[in-house]
């Protein structure tokens, strides 16, 4: 059902290892020439044509600078630089601590209109509160071994969901119920969190849909993803985020979107499943 999130980023990859060859080939260089003039390996150079290595930033530029185009050498580092984008570990995005990650995507949450969020895992970021916040941010730290700056981490993920109640933004939020009692964090910290969930579905521009242990699957759990529009689709694997902007696979995302949506419940029953999670922590 959904689409293997990597696949645009090796599209991305397969055009810049594209442009590479033809400025070789147009240069009447061998692979082996090539390698030569930039002082690295012929299997380097094979590599980086066929896609299977990434080319780092200075490789495009040493390439260029082999085949006579350096004059095209800017152009292919900001598509390289795009696609790294599309693909990014977390242990990288979080080697400074995460309090900057949540503040690189407010521009990205203020102009969307219309959130899709699916989550199997965890509550979506935008409605957790800053206890849940710093529960589950510092797990991930320990877990990836990177600086724990969960308390700071939590307040900008807090601060920048200000768009749940401001501005002409919708949220169509789903979560499995499995969701609902997974524990981050203790007892009354997991009250708050649900009891703001309690609250928060109340919002005209929200629309809350919990998935039952019992629903008849049409689509199996998947992987936590979040549809910007119709602009981009942003899925959450355990070593990387990944960023897809290919209309085909958004459309993918949407539909696999729109069929859990289906199995969903809503309003009452969606409260009585909140309800029945938060009595079953006493």
């Amino acid at each position: 059902m959904s689409a293997s999130p990597s696949s645009s980023v090796q599209t991305a990859r397969e055009v810049i290892a594209a442009q590479l060859r033809d400025l070789r080939i147009e240069a009447d260089l061998t692979g082996h020439e090539l390698a030569l003039r930039c002082g690295w390996s012929p299997a380097k150079s094979s590599r980086i044509e066929h896609a299977r290595t990434p080319p780092s930033n200075a490789d495009i530029r040493a390439w260029c600078a082999a085949c006579g185009a350096v004059d095209q050498a800017a152009d292919l580092v900001a598509a390289n630089r795009r696609a790294d984008q599309m693909y990014v570990h977390w242990k990288k995005l979080h080697r400074h601590g995460m309090r900057r990650a949540q503040e690189e995507v407010v521009p990205l949450y203020e102009r969307t209109r219309q959130f899709r969020v699916y989550c199997s895992n965890v509550i979506p970021g935008m409605v957790q509160t800053e206890a849940y916040a710093v529960a589950l941010l510092s797990t991930i730290a320990a877990f990836q071994d990177t600086p724990d700056d969960s308390s700071e981490a939590a307040a900008s993920r807090v601060e920048r969901s200000h768009v749940v109640h401001e501005g002409n933004h919708r949220f169509a939020l789903l979560i499995e119920e499995a969701v609902l009692r997974y524990r981050i964090g203790n007892a009354d910290m997991m009250a708050g969190q649900l009891g703001y969930l309690l609250a928060v579905m109340t919002l005209p521009n929200v629309s809350l849909g919990i998935i039952p242990f019992t629903a008849q699957r049409r689509v199996w759990p998947l992987e936590a993803f979040y549809l910007f529009d119709d602009q981009q689709a942003s899925v959450e694997l355990l070593t990387a985020a990944v960023n897809v902007s290919a209309p085909s696979e958004i459309a993918v995302y949407a539909k696999a979107f729109s069929q859990l949506a289906e199995i969903a419940v809503y309003g009452a029953d969606a409260r009585v499943l909140i309800t029945e999670a938060i009595h079953s922590l006493r």
